[in-house]
C-alpha cells in the first residue's frame, strides 16, 4: 500500500471512531448524566423524608414516610435512561412532567410505575399509573438490576423496561415538568417499602 492509500485508510477509521462517539451517552449526542454510580446527589432536590444516599456503588433509599429526588430543572420532549435495583417489597417510580414540582403524586405526574406487589396489579411495574395497564405481574424488577427507557414526545410517553414496550400513552393533560425518583411506603399501612438503588441516569432533550 503506497503513502497516499495509507493516509486514506487512517482518516477514514479515524471519521469512523468519531462518528462512533458522538452516538454514546454522554458524549455528543447530547446525553447529560444525572447519577453515575455513587455520585449524582447534588443534581437532584430532595422532597420527603427518604433517607437517599450514596452506597455501593449507586443512589440507594430504603427507610422514611416516601420520598423523590426531583431535577432542578423541568423538562419537556425528552428521552431518559435509568438503571435500577428494586427489592421485591420496592414500591418506587419514575414521575415525569410534574405539574408541581414540592407535591408528586402519580396524578400531577406520569408515573413508570416500579411495584411488583401492588395491591392492584392493573398498574404494576412497567405500567403508566391512571393510563396504560400491564398484564397482572408480567413484569417483575424485583431482585435485579433492570433498565428503563423512556421516551416523552408530544403528547406520547413510551415506556421500554429490559428492552420491552410494557406501555404506551397518547395523553394531552402534562406538557411539562420536572422528573422524580421515588421511594414509597406500602398501602394500606404505611409500612416502609423495599430499597430501592439507582445506578446510572441519563437524559437528552429531543
Amino acid at each position: 500500500m503506497n503513502r497516499t492509500a495509507t493516509a486514506a485508510a487512517i482518516l477514514l477509521l479515524a471519521a469512523s471512531m468519531v462518528a462512533g462517539c458522538a452516538d454514546m451517552p454522554g458524549r455528543d449526542s447530547g446525553w447529560v448524566t444525572l447519577i453515575d454510580g455513587a455520585k449524582g446527589l447534588e443534581n437532584w432536590d430532595r422532597v420527603g423524608d427518604a433517607n437517599w444516599r450514596a452506597e455501593d456503588g449507586a443512589i440507594v433509599a430504603d427507610t422514611g414516610k416516601g420520598g423523590f429526588l426531583v431535577t432542578k430543572q423541568p423538562y419537556q420532549d425528552f428521552q431518559i435512561r435509568i438503571e435500577f435495583w428494586a427489592a421485591p417489597s420496592a414500591n418506587s417510580g419514575i414521575y415525569m412532567r410534574c405539574a408541581d414540582g414540592k407535591a408528586l403524586t402519580d396524578k400531577t405526574c406520569y408515573e413508570a410505575n416500579i411495584f411488583d406487589q401492588r395491591p392492584d396489579p392493573t398498574y404494576g411495574t412497567g405500567a403508566i399509573v391512571h393510563h396504560a395497564a400491564v398484564p397482572h405481574n408480567k413484569y417483575n424488577a424485583g431482585g435485579q438490576w433492570n433498565t428503563y427507557d423512556i421516551t416523552v414526545k408530544g403528547n406520547e410517553v413510551t415506556v421500554m423496561l429490559n428492552g420491552v414496550q410494557t406501555a404506551k400513552l397518547t395523553h394531552d393533560q402534562l406538557k411539562s415538568g420536572p422528573i422524580g425518583l421515588q421511594y414509597g411506603t406500602l398501602p394500606p399501612k404505611g409500612e416502609p417499602g423495599g430499597a430501592i438503588k439507582f445506578r446510572k441516569v441519563q437524559i437528552r432533550t429531543i
